[in-house]
């Protein structure tokens, strides 16, 4: 799994710091979450190939998570590509892209289709063969989600040896690394977990944008690999942290800390502020596996 942070500013952009956008790869399936301004160019300057993105995850319809997309929707076209493309999303996001397509007449070149969201409960909003994502519904001032992807489990690994000593025949080995038990012509049945081994551990990433402090999301992102939570003010601003309905570093380390996750990522930092590093200082008094997230940054996990 390998997360690379594109934008993890709050509000506007500016010449050295981005609003939210970040690239999630896992099991070899690429998601871009949220898609502010400077999106593509974050994109281009991480080496992250266009071509590759066919699911789009927007949180909110706040500007500094969403004002990138109609940008990244046309370059897609003038692109050339002809991959169908799907956005997830608060309802009214079809009707906001599209019309900003009819009155530029740009058209895609490709299918578009939006998955709108309006549930204010947990959903799976998709699902393939190697990972399903549900959304994580948030306490914004508008309808907001963040989304919870979770690895599917992978095959089992084939004893080799153990099969060679039961002397099962190789046609039945795809049956033991899905996890079947074999019956030898004798009629003895080999459990499977004599045949093979554990799987690699599937893994799974939390992202939860623009929010205030809210427990209700604990039960969702319980013992995730990565929670990723929007800190934007220091603890010194707790108050106006409420007041918009945002969450403090600390407020951020506290999630962490009661869902049982293993490592926190912060982002979504106020401009107000010198530097990013007291964020990981005051979440560090709470939770240990405190990761800075900014622009540019790669984890692989």
């Amino acid at each position: 799994m390998k997360l690379t942070i594109l934008g993890c500013y709050a509000a506007t952009p500016r010449t050295l710091t981005n609003p939210t956008s970040q690239v999630l790869e896992i099991k070899n399936r690429l998601f871009l979450i949220d898609c502010g301004e400077g999106t593509q160019v974050q994109l281009r300057k991480n080496k992250i190939k266009f071509s590759k993105i066919n699911h789009i995850f927007i949180s909110h319809l706040h500007g500094d998570h969403l004002y990138g997309l109609i940008g990244t929707i046309s370059t897609f076209s003038l692109l050339g590509r002809t991959t169908d493309l799907h956005i997830y999303g608060p309802k009214g996001i079809k009707e906001l892209i599209l019309l900003q397509l009819k009155l530029t007449e740009s058209w895609t070149t490709y299918n578009l289709f939006f998955h709108e969201l309006e549930s204010k409960e947990s959903e799976v909003i998709f699902e393939d063969n190697r990972v399903i994502v549900k959304t994580i519904p948030l306490k914004h001032r508008v309808y907001t989600n963040g989304y919870l992807f979770q690895e599917k489990p992978g095959e089992r690994k084939l004893n080799v040896e153990a099969a060679q000593h039961y002397n099962i025949h190789t046609a039945y080995y795809q049956k033991i690394k899905n996890g079947g038990n074999v019956k030898l012509d004798d009629g003895t049945v080999i459990e499977n977990e004599k045949l093979s081994f554990d799987p690699i551990p599937a893994m799974s990433y939390a992202f939860c944008s623009d929010t205030v402090y809210n427990e209700d999301v604990i039960p969702i992102i319980e013992n995730a690999d990565i929670l990723y939570h929007e800190s934007t003010f220091l603890e010194s601003e707790a108050p106006l942290a409420q007041k918009t309905l945002h969450s403090t570093a600390k407020e951020a380390a506290r999630i962490a800390l009661k869902a049982n996750v293993k490592h926190l990522v912060l982002g979504h930092y106020s401009t107000r502020y010198d530097g990013i590093e007291r964020f990981k200082e005051e979440a560090e008094e709470i939770f240990p596996n405190v990761i800075l997230g900014d622009d540019g940054l790669s984890f692989e996990f």
